[in-house]
């Protein structure tokens, strides 16, 4: 087991080694660069005092001077400053990833909780009455945009009915405590809906097709006629090793979600992980930019890694003890 840790934090360290230079030369090669924003907000700026600051911070190097340079910094633990928020990197960053756990988090966690159940139900009688109604369910998920999905909660649950706010992350002006909790609780019910709606049905899809595969596999027979339960059957035997399709897909979202929700984010107002990166491109805040894509990075990494420890559990010939099997 130690062998496998060390090899994956070896590997980790090296994808993230990589990818800070593909994404540093991408960013490097974006047209452009804060000092042109710079200019563009201040006509007062001349082109020596442009000059003057693209040697200040290094800018008239070649890129890859740069790049080892920024290495260097962030090795010892400096990520450099925000340009749009003129704060440190970390400051900014810490903060929206906290935002981005606790929406992403909710929102897997309740799709995974939607999905077994109905996945189960939808195989256990292919082509019945719940398995057509769960699989245009999924559809119409899979197939509504979010942007609109936003828009028609919003206007259901907002607008129309009043039950909800629009969008933001809490009301102005409360004095904190059990009021502030409920509050933040009432701001994250519309974001969480849509990204449970956009996700889960394919979920649903997966859970059901490995679930079908499953009990059609020869140790379900040899249950069933041993004399195993219905419900033990599929819930204590099948479940377990349909689960592990479903386990590598919510590894590859896990990433995807802490840097991908941009448009949940932005129809309600939500200070994520998503924005934060779309808002530093746009800005050319080369070191947020950065710093949040490689941070998307290592949230892959260890959604990789926690797949890895869950084929262990569910499945019992999987051993990272020693030779895996």
């Amino acid at each position: 087991m130690t062998r496998f840790l060390a090899a994956r934090l070896l590997q980790a360290l090296a994808v993230l080694a990589a990818m800070s230079v593909v994404i540093y030369g991408l960013i490097g090669l974006m047209p452009g660069d804060p000092i042109d924003v710079m200019i563009a907000s201040n006509p007062e700026l001349t082109p020596a005092d442009a000059e003057r600051l693209r040697e200040r911070y290094g800018l008239d190097r070649p890129l890859h001077e740069r790049y080892l340079a920024w290495a260097g910094e962030a090795l010892r633990g400096d990520f450099g400053y925000s340009r749009v928020h003129a704060e440190p990197v970390m400051q900014v960053l810490l903060p929206r990833l906290g935002n981005t756990l606790l929406l992403m988090g909710l929102s897997l966690a309740l799709a995974v909780a939607i999905a077994v159940p109905l996945g189960v139900a939808a195989a256990m009688r292919p082509s019945g009455w719940a398995d057509t109604l769960i699989n245009l369910g999924c559809f119409a998920g899979i197939s509504i945009p979010p942007f609109w999905l936003a828009l028609l909660l919003m206007m259901l649950f907002a607008v129309s009915l009043g039950w909800l706010p629009a969008g933001g992350m809490g009301s102005i002006g409360l004095a904190g405590g059990w009021e502030t909790l409920v509050d933040r609780a009432r701001h994250l019910v519309l974001p969480v809906l849509t990204l449970t709606l956009v996700t889960v049905g394919g979920y649903i899809r997966y859970v059901r097709a490995a679930m079908m595969a499953e009990l059609r596999q020869d140790y379900v027979r040899t249950a069933a006629a041993k004399g195993v339960g219905r419900a033990r059957l599929v819930w204590r035997h099948a479940l377990r090793n349909a689960l592990i399709p479903l386990v590598t897909v919510l590894a590859l979202d896990f990433g995807m979600l802490f840097s991908g929700a941009l448009i949940t984010e932005t129809m309600f107002g939500y200070l994520g992980m998503g924005k934060l990166i779309y808002d530093a491109i746009l800005g050319n805040d080369f070191n947020l930019a950065l710093i949040g894509l490689l941070f998307a990075t290592l949230m892959t990494l260890i959604g990789n890694f926690l797949a890895d420890i869950a084929y262990a559990g569910l499945d019992p010939r999987v051993s990272y003890a020693g030779r895996h099997v």
